[in-house]
This record gives C-alpha cells, sequence and structure tokens, in this order.
C-alpha cells in the first residue's frame, strides 16, 4: 500500500493522496443518501456508513479510505448524552465528572468496527483503510464546553485553574481502546485529529497534550498519524508525540512545515481547502506548487490542510488527485524534453 510505504519514508514515484472529509457534502451521491438518512442514523448503520465510505473512493483513484464517523461516536459510548442540531451539543462537564466517565465499552462501537470490515472488505489491497479518532484535548474541549465553540474559553480557563491530567487520561486510554477496535476490524492506518489543541500554549501543550496523545496512540499495531491545525507554534514539539507521520494545515508553506518538525519525520499536507473551491488551473498550480517544494524527498502524504467544505466543486477535486497521481510522469516528460 502507497501510504504505509510512505509512512515507512520509502522512496516513491508520487506521494500516496487521500482527502480529510473526502466522504461528505461536496458529492451528489452523498447528498442524496443523506436526503434519505439523518447523520444519527447513517452514521450508526453499518451498511450506510461503508456506502459513504466507499464513495470518494469509487470516484477519484485515492490511495485511502477514512471511515464514515464521527469523532463523538466512542463519548456517547461512555454515557456521555449527544445530540446534532446541526453540530455536537453535549451537556457540559467538569473536569471531576470527565475523570470519572470510565472504560470505553467496546460493544457499544461495533458498528464502526463493523464499518470497516464491510469496507476493508470491497477495497482495492493498495487502497489503505483509515480509522480515526478525536484527540484526548479535543474531546475534553468538547464535553467542558458543551459543544463547539469560537474561543472554547472554559476549556481554556480549565487548563489555569484545575489540573486536567486524569481526565485527559481517561479520554486518552478510552482512544486507545476505540482505535484498537477500529484495528482488529481492518484499519491499516489511524489519524488522531486533535482539533482544537493548538488553543494550548507551548507549555500546556508539552505537559498535557502529548502525554495524553502518547497513551493513546501506544501500543497500536498499525502506524498513526497526529493532525492539529492551527497548530504552528507548536510544529517543533510533535514528533514528542511519537506518531508515525504528522499532519499541517495550510498556514506554512509545506517544506517550512515539515523543516521545523523535522526532516526525518513524515509530513502529510497541506492544500488550503478554499483554494479547492477555485478553479481546476488554480488547483492544479497550487498542487504542483506544493510537490515542487518537496520533490524528491520520502515521507509526503498529500492531503488538505483541513477537511475539504461542502461546497467544493468535484472537478477540483479530481483535477487535485489526478495532478497528484500524475506530477512524477510529468516531471521525468520534462526532464526528458530538456535532454533532448
Amino acid at each position: 500500500m502507497r501510504l504505509l510505504a510512505a509512512l515507512r519514508r520509502e522512496p516513491l514515484d508520487r506521494p500516496p493522496v487521500w482527502l480529510m472529509r473526502q466522504a461528505g457534502r461536496y458529492l451528489p451521491e452523498y447528498r442524496e443518501l443523506r436526503s434519505r438518512h439523518p447523520f444519527d442514523v447513517a452514521v450508526r448503520t453499518p451498511a450506510i456508513a461503508a456506502e459513504i465510505t466507499l464513495q470518494p473512493v469509487r470516484r477519484f483513484p485515492l490511495d485511502a479510505a477514512i471511515v464514515f464517523a464521527d469523532i463523538m461516536t466512542p463519548l456517547a459510548a461512555m454515557g456521555v448524552r449527544i445530540e446534532f442540531d446541526p453540530g455536537p451539543k453535549l451537556t457540559p462537564h467538569t473536569i471531576g465528572q470527565i475523570a470519572t466517565l470510565g472504560e470505553l465499552p467496546v460493544d457499544q462501537v461495533g458498528h464502526v468496527a463493523e464499518t470497516i470490515g464491510r469496507v476493508r472488505g470491497e477495497l482495492d489491497s493498495e487502497v489503505a483503510m483509515i480509522g480515526f479518532a478525536g484527540g484526548p484535548v479535543t474531546l475534553l474541549a468538547y464535553l467542558l464546553e458543551g459543544g463547539g465553540s469560537q474561543h472554547f474559553p472554559d476549556f481554556r480557563l480549565a487548563f489555569h485553574t484545575a489540573d486536567p491530567t486524569e481526565a485527559l487520561m481517561v479520554l486518552a486510554r478510552a482512544m486507545s481502546t476505540y482505535l484498537e477496535a477500529q484495528i482488529e476490524a481492518g484499519a491499516n492506518v489511524v489519524q488522531l485529529f486533535d482539533t482544537w489543541a493548538g488553543l494550548l500554549t507551548p507549555a500546556q501543550f508539552r505537559k498535557y497534550a502529548i502525554p495524553a496523545a502518547r497513551v493513546a496512540l501506544a501500543g497500536l499495531d498499525v502506524p498513526a498519524i497526529y493532525f492539529a491545525p492551527g497548530a504552528t507554534h507548536l510544529l517543533e514539539m510533535l514528533p514528542g508525540i511519537g506518531a508515525a507521520g504528522y499532519g499541517v494545515d495550510w498556514r506554512l508553506p509545506l517544506d517550512e512545515a515539515w523543516r521545523r518538525i523535522g526532516s526525518e519525520q513524515v509530513i502529510q499536507g497541506n492544500l488550503d481547502p478554499a483554494l479547492l473551491r477555485s478553479d481546476p488551473e488554480a488547483v492544479r498550480s497550487a498542487t504542483d506548487d506544493i510537490l515542487e517544494s518537496v520533490a524528491g524527498r520520502p515521507g509526503h502524504i498529500f492531503n488538505l490542510g483541513h477537511g475539504v467544505l461542502p461546497d467544493t466543486p468535484i472537478e477540483n477535486v479530481a483535477a487535485m488527485v489526478e495532478t497528484v497521481i500524475g506530477h512524477d510522469a510529468e516531471q521525468r516528460s520534462r526532464e526528458r524534453t530538456a535532454v533532448g
């Protein structure tokens, strides 16, 4: 599998390519299916979730499928009441309440494992199956705030007025169990989405986020990717997590982000998803720029700097994927022309 080879930093003719939120509202087949099934039904029904997971892989020659699931799933299994309106709405928890949530009952997330098994059974053997979980810090943010927020003030305050260590470790152990269940079901790679870790200071990230992420990823039998958007002030610290690779957003050029994380690390990224809303020519040019900036370096996984936006034109996604896949052949053609 090309994705696994990249995570081992093996030389490749081109980087693997997949997209965060590649299964979603920009696809007409997804919108049609969702018109008949609410989100909470779709995400909890393996036959529907598997179909959604496979839709982008059928349409584009991607190197991986990522399971259609939600980072709130394990929290619901742990007894947290969650509603979607349209984003997650939770009863706000205190640090102490989070610390007493207990272990994740694996049987309550069996639908995610079944979805992965169904997808793995239909995927080409060279296409990787990606499982995922929310990062402990990010789940803590949602639990403390009671859902999404523009600034997460209660979450940030907690790091100044309380010790969140035990609460984070409860979440980290639960995510480790959750990821292990996905791996057992057939995931070849897992990704930890730590969406709100970038709200932490470097000192807070070092003291709390890194140990929690390490626990969540420790002892897994497949490589893991860690992704924290909005974390340019933390890049040098990411290798402390011990993941096989690190995703980066669009806020820095990819080669600069790679230098700061460490040239010996695997890096994933980092086309701005907003640019995918432009036109095919602009997308091809920007994709080529990223590929050229790290040309010849092993350990690059092409992806966006965040998830695909709902109003993204399909032809732009196609242009991006085609550019990545054809980049090495085009480069060799240019080199032959120059020699001739």
